[in-house]
Order: C-alpha cells, then sequence, then structure tokens
C-alpha cells in the first residue's frame, strides 16, 4: 500500500515520514547530534490523537461527563486498538531496522501508528491530521454503543467479579520450558481450587489477560446471572 494511499494526501515533506519509519537501532543523527528516529513522533501522534478522539467524543456524547468520555477516549487509544490500526495498515513494510521484524512485539505497530500522526500534524498541521484520524480511527472503528460495552480487561474483571461475589482465585504464572526461542509463560486461573483456564503466552501480563478472556467466557453464564440478578 502507497503511503500516498495511507495518507489520503501527497506529503509535502516527505523527511517526517522517513523518520517515522526509522528504528533507532539505524543510529541516524542529525546535525547536531540529534537522535533521528519514530520515537519522538510517537510521543507527538499520541498527544494529537488524544485531543481529536476528545473533541470527537465531547461533541457526540453530549451527556457524557468526564469520566465516561474518559473511559471511552482509553478505549478507543488502547494499545490493543493502536496495535490492531497498525497492523491493518501494514506499517510494519515500511520501517527501517536493523533488527530483525520476528524480533519486535506486537507494540511495533501501533508505535509506528503513533508516530504517523506526528508526521501528518508537522507535515501539514491539525486539519489534515483531525482528517486522518477521522479517516482511519473514527469513521471506520469508532461505535459509541459497542464500545460501551467493550471490555478492556478481562484480568480486572474477573478479579472485581470474584471480589464481589467473595469468592477466592488466584493465577499461577509458570515459566514455560518448551522448545521457542522466545522465553514463554504459562498461566492457570484457578478459582476456589478449580482450574477454569489455561493460557500461554510471551509475556505474564499477556499470558494473565488471556487466561482471565478464557476464564469469562467459561463463566459467562455464572458472571451474567449474578451480575443481572
Amino acid at each position: 500500500m502507497a503511503m500516498s494511499k495511507i495518507l489520503g494526501f501527497k506529503p509535502k515533506d516527505i523527511s517526517w515520514y522517513q523518520r517515522a519509519f526509522t528504528h533507532r537501532s539505524m543510529n541516524q543523527k542529525d546535525a547536531s547530534g540529534n537522535p533521528l528516529n519514530y520515537e519522538r513522533l510517537e510521543f507527538l501522534g499520541d498527544a494529537m490523537l488524544g485531543v481529536i478522539i476528545s473533541k470527537h467524543l465531547f461533541k457526540e456524547v453530549p451527556n457524557g461527563n468526564e469520566g465516561y468520555l474518559t473511559k471511552m477516549r482509553s478505549k478507543i487509544v488502547s494499545r490493543q486498538h493502536l496495535n490492531e490500526l497498525g497492523r491493518e495498515l501494514e506499517l510494519d513494510k515500511y520501517l527501517e531496522s536493523r533488527i530483525s521484524s520476528d524480533q519486535f512485539g506486537e507494540n511495533i505497530f501501533g508505535n509506528l501508528f503513533e508516530a504517523l500522526v506526528g508526521a501528518i500534524y508537522l507535515d501539514r498541521g491539525h486539519d489534515y491530521c483531525e482528517r486522518f484520524i477521522r479517516m482511519r480511527v473514527i469513521e471506520p472503528h469508532v461505535d459509541i454503543e459497542r464500545l460501551e460495552g467493550k471490555v478492556m480487561s478481562y484480568k480486572s474483571l474477573m478479579i472485581e467479579w470474584c471480589q464481589k461475589q467473595k469468592k477466592a482465585f488466584r493465577f499461577e504464572i509458570m515459566e514455560d520450558q518448551g522448545v521457542d526461542e522466545r522465553p514463554h509463560f504459562s498461566v492457570r486461573f484457578v478459582l476456589e481450587e478449580q482450574v477454569v483456564s489455561r493460557a500461554r503466552e510471551t509475556s505474564k501480563k499477556r499470558a494473565e489477560e488471556k487466561a482471565a478472556q478464557r476464564a469469562f467466557y467459561a463463566l459467562q453464564d455464572r458472571i451474567n446471572a449474578k451480575t443481572n440478578g
């Protein structure tokens, strides 16, 4: 996918986009010795996403209080969602790096998406930045009713439910001794001494979240019955 097709317009200063897809491993510097990579653009893009999404929610949900608007914004700009957006646009194909692509985690997609937003802002200003975010984020993905029901963290949901129901639970974490090059962790979600679900991932956090999600679906009827009752 050509960059102009991703953007929806023709860039003026291509150097910002080159920087947005330059990894720190390239060790590029400007004339003053400052690093040239996507990390500072990522910071700027994160801020621009927050502002433009906040503006959209402020207008679209006039009865939403501060807490509601903050929660909805968090769902839209969550790391998981940004990773999905970056993967959808195949942004990793443009990345210049001395590190093999299989060494990057999922967050590289979201990082590049934020860096791209930062590059757009510096190249063409706020209006073009807002136009891009509307085209790539708001119009295809922001459905207020659907987002209201979206679970941000199954682990938090399961912990809250167990505590409310006064049920003993724990996440049992074990380092996986498999044959994979990258270390893996196995997690079991145990409810009242019964193993409800298992998961295996490359980090403890992701393994716990996956185990919690599987536990939620395994116990969904009980959880919904208690919640609705």
